[in-house]
């Protein structure tokens, strides 16, 4: 499986594209990421809203081998 990671620095977006097909149904937020599912659940494309603040975040998470979703 290929993904496409595409970041609009003027919206500070990072959106990453799960599934290149499909029709959007709806959208969950969790926080700073919006998941986005076709009419089936299966997730199309992620953004990861403040993406310069929340993903350093994410990785200091990873590397302490310790998530917390808040």
């Amino acid at each position: 499986m290929t993904y496409k990671l595409k970041y609009d620095e003027e919206s500070d977006v990072l959106s990453l594209i799960i599934e290149g097909e499909g029709k959007l149904s709806h959208a969950e937020e969790i926080g700073d990421i919006v998941v986005h599912f076709d009419e089936g659940g299966k997730p199309l494309y992620m953004e990861i809203l403040k993406a310069s603040k929340v993903i350093p975040l994410m990785v200091q998470s990873l590397a302490r081998k310790e998530i917390t979703v808040a």
